[in-house]
């Protein structure tokens, strides 16, 4: 039986406890998900560093799953062109069931290996492309359709399971293994194994963000505001990264139509902003390399 399948013979009589106890229950069984993300820390490392480096030859991001694995790789997904403007088409996100899977479930979808295939294939999965294939179980047809059509194309594939000695984590060219066990809910993988998982896609995607000279200091730089909120948070970034008063980092947010990274190059070498875009550039968008520090 899979472990995430399995019961926590501890909790039984779950139905039992009161409120509190059952509350507390719950909240303390999250535990686990952050120290089996941290114990697979080195695998993550390994993949950002090979996730940066497709992607800074022109790949793209392609989320794979079904239910709710595929939910959290939708939302991760989703979340990378509002916090560091990367590019709406360099992000695929592939649910067993399609969009309308996102609101309710979708019978069969995720037993379906062909449709897996067909949907990587019909996005034209490349070599540079990395496919991040997220189960709990580690054997979702769905996801194994399309893992091993990515493989057949060149495309790193990394596989996120919640199951040791998996086919997905076996077949993955990378695999990260959150070994959550048993839940509370006896096979309720949206609790600390969807915790695992939203952790683990957070600290693989923001990770090779900053790799990929999104985030400068510890500022994502790269951000586009797009309301008043964000275009506040621009304005006290560049006041951070700078050293300047709100008043020069608003004049020079505006002079570079709200770039945060060139109103800072600009600011911290003082030269105009056609010169910072220029540094920029010439450094592939690393901010210290453009200021030369």
């Amino acid at each position: 039986m899979l472990s995430t399948e399995s019961t926590d013979i501890t909790h039984t009589d779950l139905d039992l406890y009161p409120t509190d106890r059952l509350v507390a229950t719950l909240i303390d069984d999250q535990y686990a998900a952050a120290m089996a993300v941290r114990a697979a820390a080195a695998d993550i490392s390994r993949a950002v560093e090979a996730t940066a480096k497709r992607l800074s030859n022109g790949g793209r991001l392609i989320y794979v799953g079904a239910g709710s694995s595929g939910r959290l790789g939708w939302l991760d997904g989703n979340e990378l062109a509002p916090t560091f403007s990367w590019p709406v088409d360099r992000v695929i996100c592939l649910l067993a069931g399609g969009e309308a899977a996102l609101s309710e479930a979708v019978e069969g979808a995720e037993d379906d290996r062909e449709d897996g295939a067909k949907r990587l294939r019909d996005c034209g999965v490349r070599a540079e492309d990395v496919v991040l294939i997220v189960a709990a179980s580690g054997r979702t047809p769905f996801a194994i359709g399309a893992l091993n059509e990515a493989r057949a194309h060149g495309a790193l594939t990394v596989g996120i399971v919640n199951n040791q000695h998996s086919p997905i984590a076996a077949a993955a060219e990378l695999s990260i293994v959150l070994d959550t066990g048993p839940e509370v809910i006896a096979g309720s993988t949206r609790l600390k194994a969807g915790t695992a998982q939203k952790i683990a896609l957070n600290t693989l995607s923001s990770a090779t963000m900053v790799r990929l000279h999104k985030v400068y200091r510890n500022q994502m730089v790269d951000m586009h505001p797009t309301n008043e909120k964000l275009f506040n948070r621009a304005i006290r970034m560049t006041e951070l990264c700078t050293g300047v008063n709100e008043e020069q980092a608003r004049a020079a947010l505006q002079s570079s139509d709200f770039q945060v990274k060139v109103a800072v190059v600009s600011l911290c070498t003082g030269v105009d902003i056609e010169a910072a875009k220029h540094r920029l550039n010439a450094s592939n968008g690393n901010v210290r390399q453009a200021i030369g520090i």
